[in-house]
C-alpha cells in the first residue's frame, strides 16, 4: 500500500492537467497504431488516453465540488456535466463536418485511415490547448493540508461504501436502460423498426442527460428567485431544442420525438420540488425513474418508449448529486474516495450484461424490471446517506444561501 496520496500532493488542478498531456500522449501514438493495423498497439494506445480520462476524472470530481462551500457542490458538478453534455452533442457533429465535409450521418460511412489520423491529431492539439489553458488559469490548486495516513482509513466513512455501490448502480442504470433500448424497437409493440430508424431514439435518450443537467445547472449560480425560476424552466427546453435541431441537421425526423415536450415538463415539476437539494433531487429522481419504468413496463408503444427514455432525465442529476454526498466529510481522504468512486463506473459493464441475461431469458421488455430496481436502491442510498451525514454533524441538504 502507498505511502503516499501522489493526487493530494500535486493537488486536484495539476492532476487535471496531468491527464490531459497523458491523453495527449495516448492521441499521439494511435496515429502510428492505425497506420500499423495492429490490433494490440491500437488497444494500448486507447488505455493511455483512457489512463488520462481516469486520472481527469479522479481529479475533477473533488476539485469542482471544492471550489466552493459543500452544500453547493452537486450543483457544480451538475453545471459541470451540462458543459460535457454540450460536447457529447455537439462534438460528434464538428468532428464529422471537419473531417468529411458533410453533417449527414452516411458520410462518416467514406472515413479512410488519413481522415481517422486527422481525428487524432486534432483531439491532441484540443488536449494540449486545454491543459495550457487550466495550467495558466487563476485556480485554486485543492488539496488537503492534513498528514496522509497510509491505508484504507477511507472506508471508516460509511457514505463512502454507500457511494461506492451507488455510483456502481447508477453508472449501470444509466447505459442498461439503452443498452436493449434498440432491440426493443425492433419488437412488433414497439413499431418492428429498422436499423436506420432507431438512432434518433438512442440520441434522444442521451441528449436527456444534457437536458436535465441544464436545468439542475440554475442552483450553481447565485441568483434571485425569480431568475432561478424563469431558466429552470426556460433551460431545459431551450436543450431539447437543441438537440432537436442538431438531429435535424443530421437527417433524423424529429417529428416523432415532440411529445417527448411533455417528459420534459415532468423533469422541470421535479427540480422545483427537490428545491435545490442534493439528497432530496436523488430521492425524487430515483421515484419517478422507478414509476417511469413501470409505465414503460406495463404499456406498449409511444408511451412505454418515452417512459424508458424519460429514464435519461432521471439519470441526469444522479452522478453530481452521489458523487457529492459520497465524499462529503471525507477530509484528507478526498483524493482517495474520489478515486474509488471512479472505479465504480464498473458498473456500467456489469449490470447491462445481467439485463440481457434477463431478456434472453424472458422478453427485452420484461428485463426492465432491472432498472426498476436499481432506482429503487438509488432512492434508498439518498435517504441512508443523508442520515449517515446528519449523525456525522453535516447536512448535505442544508440551504447554501438565501436568495430570497
Amino acid at each position: 500500500m502507498s505511502k503516499i496520496d501522489y493526487l493530494n500532493r500535486i493537488g486536484y488542478k495539476k492532476g487535471i492537467v496531468y491527464g490531459l498531456i497523458i491523453s495527449v500522449g495516448g492521441a499521439l501514438l494511435m496515429i502510428p497504431a492505425l497506420n500499423s493495423g495492429s490490433f494490440i498497439f491500437i488497444l494500448g494506445s486507447f488505455f493511455v488516453i483512457a489512463l488520462g480520462f481516469s486520472l481527469q476524472q479522479t481529479a475533477a470530481q473533488p476539485f469542482v465540488v471544492a471550489l466552493g462551500n459543500p452544500e453547493g457542490g452537486a450543483h457544480r458538478l451538475n453545471l459541470a456535466g451540462s458543459l460535457n453534455s454540450i460536447g457529447t452533442l455537439l462534438g460528434p457533429v464538428l468532428v464529422g463536418y471537419l473531417l468529411f465535409g458533410d453533417l449527414n450521418k452516411e458520410a462518416e460511412k467514406t472515413a479512410t485511415i488519413t481522415s481517422v489520423n486527422t481525428l487524432y491529431w486534432l483531439l491532441a492539439a484540443v488536449f494540449l490547448v486545454a491543459a495550457i489553458l487550466l495550467w495558466f488559469a487563476k485556480l485554486p490548486n485543492v488539496n488537503s493540508t492534513e498528514p496522509f495516513e497510509p491505508g484504507l482509513g477511507v472506508f471508516k466513512f460509511p457514505q463512502l461504501k454507500w457511494g461506492m455501490l451507488a455510483i456502481f448502480v447508477y453508472v449501470g442504470v444509466e447505459v442498461t436502460i439503452q443498452s436493449n433500448l434498440g432491440a426493443l424497437l425492433k419488437t412488433p409493440d414497439f413499431g418492428g423498426l429498422a436499423d436506420s430508424e432507431i438512432s434518433p431514439f438512442i440520441s434522444l435518450y442521451w441528449g436527456s442527460l444534457m437536458i436535465g443537467r441544464w436545468a439542475g445547472a440554475v442552483s450553481a449560480f447565485k441568483l434571485d428567485k425569480t431568475m432561478k425560476i424563469i431558466l429552470s424552466m426556460v433551460l431545459p427546453y431551450l436543450a431539447f431544442g437543441i438537440f432537436l435541431f442538431v438531429n435535424d441537421l443530421r437527417g433524423s425526423d424529429v417529428t416523432q420525438l415532440y411529445s417527448y415536450a411533455y417528459c420534459v415538463a415532468i423533469l422541470v415539476a421535479g427540480i422545483f420540488i427537490s428545491k435545490e437539494k442534493p439528497a432530496r433531487m436523488l430521492f425524487i429522481f430515483s421515484i419517478i425513474g422507478m414509476v417511469a419504468m413501470l409505465v414503460g413496463l406495463f404499456t406498449t408503444g409511444n408511451v412505454s418508449l418515452f417512459a424508458f427514455l424519460s429514464g435519461g432525465l432521471c439519470c441526469s442529476i444522479g452522478w453530481p448529486c452521489i458523487f457529492a454526498m459520497s465524499i462529503t466529510g471525507l477530509g484528507k481522504y478526498t483524493g482517495q474516495g474520489s478515486s474509488f468512486l471512479i472505479m465504480m463506473i464498473l458498473g456500467g459493464a456489469i449490470i447491462p450484461p445481467l439485463q440481457g441475461f434477463i431478456a434472453d431469458k424472458t422478453t427485452i421488455h420484461s428485463s426492465y424490471w432491472i432498472p426498476v430496481v436499481c432506482f429503487a436502491f438509488l432512492a434508498w442510498f439518498a435517504i441512508k446517506v443523508k442520515k449517515e451525514l446528519q449523525l456525522q454533524g453535516l447536512d448535505i441538504d442544508k440551504k447554501e444561501v438565501d436568495t430570497q
